[in-house]
């Protein structure tokens, strides 16, 4: 377990450099988005993993790990938008959006330890192109959850299934040996 804490962590740290720097060059402009906005952006992403994994071969010189890594971050931008649902303010200081992303990625990873724990780190054992689906899957399940107006019945609501978005996206880029 100590092992996938630093890996984790260390995934992490490099998504968040993405992010930072993104931040400096365009700002928060992704604040305008609407939730099923990032979720289509998330699902664009996603698919384009899938593609690449299933035809061996990309067009376009960016490979699956920069993909993942933007999955990683339009879920953080998502679970930010979903607590800052009353605020209308757009651009955030530098200070507030990596206190935000920092408050955010604090709750995944209790997430991940927990199911970590009980799960005694099955994921080391799947397939990248199988966590691939299931983000695919979890894509799926949140865009039905957006149509219903944020409804369920019985099942979780859109912030868990971005949260288990990123773990599994996490792992992908471990298993990728980027860390």
């Amino acid at each position: 377990m100590l092992q996938t804490e630093a890996q984790y962590r260390q995934v992490i740290q490099l998504c968040k450099e993405v992010f930072q720097k993104k931040n400096k060059d365009y700002g928060t402009a992704w604040r305008i988005l609407r939730l099923p906005s990032i979720t289509d952006q998330i699902y664009i992403k996603a698919q384009r993993i899938r593609t690449l994994q299933q035809l061996g071969t990309q067009r376009v010189d960016e490979g699956v790990v920069p993909e993942f890594m933007g999955i990683i971050n339009y879920c953080v931008m998502a679970l930010i938008q979903l607590e800052l649902a009353d605020s209308e303010e757009l651009e955030l200081t530098v200070e507030a959006i990596t206190e935000l992303y920092d408050r955010q990625i604090d709750h995944v990873m209790a997430l991940l330890f927990a199911k970590n724990h009980d799960y005694g780190e099955a994921w080391r054992e799947m397939r990248v192109s199988s966590m691939t689906d299931i983000i695919l899957m979890k894509l799926l399940r949140t865009k039905q959850i957006e149509d219903n107006e944020g409804k369920t019945l019985i099942s979780e609501g859109v912030d868990a299934n971005y949260m288990d978005m990123i773990n599994y996206a996490v792992f992908c880029l471990i298993k990728l040996s980027v860390v």
